[in-house]
């Protein structure tokens, strides 16, 4: 019997002078773009209403479309690129445009107003701007700016071709503005390497995979959506929905139609996924295998009610945007309430007291962290940058204890913590009891100024009916050292928030006199 044949694919064996370049961002996104692009890749509703299906090649093609548009408009590699969307298709075309081009992304926060753009505008400098039409006057005067439905026309004209250009991994991709709770927002440089780190950590740490079906209700122009979500999508070759936002009064209807196996979601939403019937959450479930939760703190009772409904372990995970991901509850494996896990691989983290040596035990100490996922720095303000990292270490501002076993738990803020009498209050651990107590719906508890101790705690509550504030002292006073005990229980209609739920406690209003 002769000699069978060979495989039908041979790989291409380089000339030892030739240069190999390594896997970049793009490459990575290839295994799906091109060789699944017969596949159905994206699910999104038009203007009218109808769900409109995209393969991975069409996906491709719109991304090449947008890269010949955005050069022919002067767009060129370093150059950086404004967008202000909501979550759409072109929100897609765009990024994927810049890291063909080598151009820096920068989404902006579609809720931010005049003068937080023109903050991030005059910071960028960019040489393009897209937004839509209804919000380009929130623009400053003589910003370069292009509507988004005429860029989109131009790019339809447009040849397929990429553009021929290799691209470092350590050049920037993306421009991430943080949220500015202590003072202005700030650039965090993202490179080609960080981003294409943290996805292959997200995709086979939490097991994602061509036949997932990923639900996509985040915002894009944070790296929570981003980051996580899109680049996973484009990783793993996995089917994507993208809504505009979340709606709770849509999301039964969404999850029943689409039916998705992968969902990311923050601490809100989940909150008012568990106001779902008991039987339509018990069929979410059925058909869903993971539920993932990050951006803000979940609350340990949020976390036991979903597991009861829904019949699913949130996982959780901790992040920051000048890092991306950094710590996982596991895929296989226990899922802790209130903790967030451990350290991806190739992230290194430290707990370290304030003469910066490692705390020992579980002792509660501030987070350092170190990885090829960790920022190249801010931009263009190398002060913040040279006091943001020691030793090639960077000081993420939280703090944290670990157990025993390597779970990390944060306990919030460095920022937020309250020194009273020299005992230090963790304001965490007295929201966690607080939301535990019946009718209290949100709590966020800061720091008042105190004659005599320096600072005392004060709590805000969302409540509801009747707000019983002798009854909630008592408990606090029953489960905690007297000096955490709030001298005030503040009601508000609503806790302040940024797009992904998180409190932002200095937009408080002011705590009464005491």
């Amino acid at each position: 019997m002769g000699p069978t044949a060979g495989p039908a694919f041979s790989p291409v064996i380089a000339a030892p002078s030739a240069i190999v370049q390594p896997m970049q961002l793009c490459d990575l996104f290839d295994l799906s773009l091109v060789y699944r692009a017969a596949t159905p890749a994206l699910d999104i509703e038009d203007e009218a209403g109808r769900v409109r299906t995209l393969t991975f090649g069409e996906v491709d093609t719109r991304a090449s479309r947008m890269g010949h548009a955005l050069a022919a408009r002067g767009l060129g590699r370093g150059h950086r690129l404004c967008v202000h969307l909501a979550n759409r298709l072109e929100f897609l075309d765009l990024f994927l445009g810049c890291l063909r081009l080598g151009a820096i992304f920068v989404p902006i926060n579609i809720l931010y107003r005049e003068r937080e753009i023109a903050h991030i505008v005059g910071d960028a400098d960019p040489a393009l701007t897209v937004a839509a039409a209804a919000t380009a006057p929130l623009f400053p005067s003589g910003t370069p700016i292009v509507d988004v439905d005429r860029l989109a026309s131009e790019a339809a004209a447009m040849p397929a071709t990429r553009p021929g250009l290799t691209i470092d991994g350590d050049e920037v991709a993306a421009l991430v503005y943080t949220s500015g709770t202590t003072g202005r927002s700030k650039g965090a440089a993202l490179t080609h390497n960080n981003f294409l780190a943290n996805t292959v950590n997200i995709v086979s740490c939490w097991n994602i995979v061509a036949h997932d079906r990923y639900l996509a209700v985040l915002p894009l122009f944070h790296v929570h959506g981003l980051a996580n979500g899109i680049c996973s999508w484009l990783a793993s070759g996995c089917r994507m929905r993208l809504v505009e936002r979340f709606e709770s009064q849509r999301a039964a209807a969404l999850f029943k139609e689409f039916e998705p196996t992968v969902f990311f979601g923050v601490p809100t939403i989940y909150v008012r996924l568990l106001e779902l019937p008991g039987d339509i959450a018990r069929t979410i479930g059925s058909r869903a295998r993971l539920f993932v939760s990050g951006s803000a703190p979940l609350p340990p009772h949020v976390h036991e009610a979903f597991r009861e409904q829904f019949g699913h372990t949130i996982l959780e995970r901790y992040g920051m945007s000048e890092t991306l991901m950094l710590t996982s509850n596991p895929y296989a494996g226990e899922r802790r309430a209130g903790t967030v896990g451990s350290p991806l691989p190739g992230v290194s983290v430290r707990i370290v007291g304030m003469d910066g040596a490692e705390v020992s035990g579980d002792t509660i100490g501030h987070v350092l962290v170190r990885g090829s996922n960790v920022f190249r720095g801010y931009w263009r303000n190398p002060e913040a940058t040279a006091s943001a990292f020691h030793d090639g270490w960077f000081r993420t501002g939280d703090l944290a204890q670990r157990s025993a076993d390597g779970y990390y738990t944060l306990a919030g803020r460095a920022s937020d913590l309250i020194i009273s009498g020299g005992f230090n209050i963790y304001p965490r651990e007295i929201e966690e009891l607080l939301l535990e107590l019946p009718g209290v719906l949100e709590a966020a508890v800061v720091g008042a100024p105190d004659a005599r101790r320096g600072e005392v705690p004060v709590a805000y509550l969302v409540a509801g009916d009747p707000f019983d504030e002798a009854s909630i002292r008592t408990a606090c006073a029953q489960a905690l050292a007297s000096f955490k005990v709030p001298r005030a229980f503040v009601r508000v209609d609503a806790l302040p928030r940024n797009a992904l739920g998180k409190v932002q406690k200095h937009l408080l209003p002011p705590p009464p006199p005491a």
